[in-house]
């Protein structure tokens, strides 16, 4: 999200309020932190040929008006919307409509000839009609960019990544292990953070370090989730990722509410991203097998498949997600996904919006905010929809509360800035049977430490919701001595 200069989500900032004339009439919100939103650069990693339609007046007469126009200037004619579908609605629609409206977020997805899609492109610079149009773009479980293995560590057994290409260049993932051993040396010799971090313990003078035990993961530990109040009950938490294995034995009983956006596949995850973030939002106090690893244990389920099993998926599919959260009444959604943005690319409207009129729905979105870094010789800013100001964005730090070197920072003078720091390197959680659990890398792990203690903060303060759960987390939050580009508020805390 954005930079220092442009004060909108910056640490330690008076945060303002979304106002009710922006909520209420569609006019584009301030960020969490603040300051105005920008317009959607066009650069990415990849289209899906589709645009995506932000209506600046989501109201019945608003949003009708400017199908009307639309209609007009480029035929679209052949309209769906989602709410007339309930349960059965599926991605499928967008495939058959001229356009798909995700009603509660008074945004669509537009699916027409070549000629209305060019039609269309002549509303987007303009905002006539009430409405910005964008491409849509693609989006990954595991953002492609430097770290596109998403910083995982070879689980016991697996073979290590190769130490040189056929040309004998050294691999990335080789010459990561090598800095990473190194740093372990240094901190094992020293007894606290490694080079990185030396100068940079917490604002409390303590040097901290944390450990996976036999009875709890190590981010648990560092953000005090076993001295929590409550067990998140009463709060409903939508995790749109690759989807849920259903079967896994950690979650029997537990009720699971399920939706698939990605058309022809089921909620059933075949990819294991999103049961990982599941386990550790709203795993079990109590696993079949190791440590605890969840957090928000009394939350109900919502899983939304958003990413294909190849972990892929449109922006369409995931504003489906959050449409469909919304209806369901969500209030807090999970996000590890994203896409690489260019640097000074402003956030998509789309999403600025989707987060805008989820607060004022109640409902907090927080996101990775992406691992195309490699630290300390590249520093990528936050990935969308991540960069987006009404979107909290979510950095991982490591045991020793240092910055990973994979995670990326709020560069971005038009969007993109960092608001938390979350458990992200060396994560354990579930995984799809066989594996059953798993520890991996990645801001990915690192969001849902973030929405399971907004579940447990939302379910020990009944009316916080939205916006104000969002600034009491960040009240919470433990102040790090590290750049508030890389870390934001801190690291979250219960």
């Amino acid at each position: 999200m954005a930079a220092k200069k442009k004060a909108t989500r910056k640490t330690g900032r008076k945060s303002p309020a979304i106002g009710k004339g922006a909520a209420s009439t569609g006019a584009p919100a301030v960020n969490l932190e603040s300051g105005p939103p920008q317009t959607s650069g066009s650069f990415g990693i990849e289209t899906t040929g589709r645009m995506i339609v932000t209506f600046l007046d989501p109201s019945k007469a608003g949003v009708k008006g400017a199908l009307a126009a639309m209609k007009n200037q480029a035929g679209v004619s052949r309209v769906s919307h989602a709410r007339d579908f309930g349960a059965a609605f599926s991605m499928a629609e967008a495939e058959t409509s001229d356009a798909l409206v995700f009603d509660e977020l008074g945004i669509a997805v537009m699916t027409g000839t070549p000629d209305q899609l060019s039609a269309m492109e002549s509303f987007a610079p303009s905002g006539s009609a009430n409405v910005i149009v964008e491409p849509e773009y693609m989006n990954f479980a595991f953002p492609e960019g430097l770290d596109d293995d998403l910083g995982e560590r070879p689980e016991s057994g697996e073979s290590p990544p190769p130490a040189a290409d056929a040309l004998g260049v050294p691999s990335l993932a080789y010459l990561r292990g090598y800095r990473d051993a190194l740093d372990q040396l240094v901190r094992s010799l020293s007894g606290g953070p490694g080079p990185a971090g030396a100068a940079a313990a917490s604002f409390d003078a303590t040097a901290a370090s944390f450990a996976d035990t036999a009875t709890s993961t190590w981010g648990l530990k560092a953000t005090k989730v076993l001295s929590a109040k409550t067990n998140g009950s009463g709060i409903k938490v939508a995790v749109l990722d690759t989807g849920f294995d259903l079967n896994h034995p950690d979650f029997v009983g537990r009720t699971v509410q399920t939706g698939s956006f990605i058309s022809g596949e089921t909620v059933q995850d075949g990819n294991g991203h999103g049961t990982h973030c599941i386990g550790v939002s709203c795993g079990p106090v109590n696993p079949g097998l190791g440590p605890r690893y969840g957090i928000a244990s009394g939350a109900q389920i919502f899983a939304g498949k958003v990413l294909s099993n190849a972990g892929r998926g449109g922006d369409a599919g995931i504003l489906a997600g959050i449409n469909w959260a919304l209806q369901n009444g969500c209030q807090v959604i999970s996000m590890s996904l994203g896409r690489r943005v260019q640097q000074g690319e402003a956030p998509q409207t789309n999403y600025q919006t989707a987060g805008s009129r989820a607060l004022a729905a109640g409902c907090l979105i927080v996101a990775a905010a992406g691992n195309d870094s490699n630290r300390p010789f590249v520093t990528i800013p936050v990935s969308s929809p991540a960069n987006a100001g009404t979107i909290a964005a979510v950095a991982a730090i490591d045991r020793f509360l240092q910055v990973a070197s994979f995670s990326n920072s709020g560069i971005n003078p038009n969007g993109g800035e960092i608001n938390f720091a979350g458990p992200g390197v060396d994560v354990h959680s579930a995984w799809p049977i066989p594996i059953r659990l798993r520890s991996i890398s990645g801001t990915s792990m690192a969001t849902p430490h973030v929405a399971g203690i907004a579940a447990l903060v939302a379910s020990e303060k009944s009316t916080f919701r939205g916006l104000q759960l969002y600034q009491e987390l960040r009240r919470r939050a433990r102040r790090l001595a590290l750049p508030a580009a890389d870390v934001g508020n801190g690291l979250v805390q219960v």
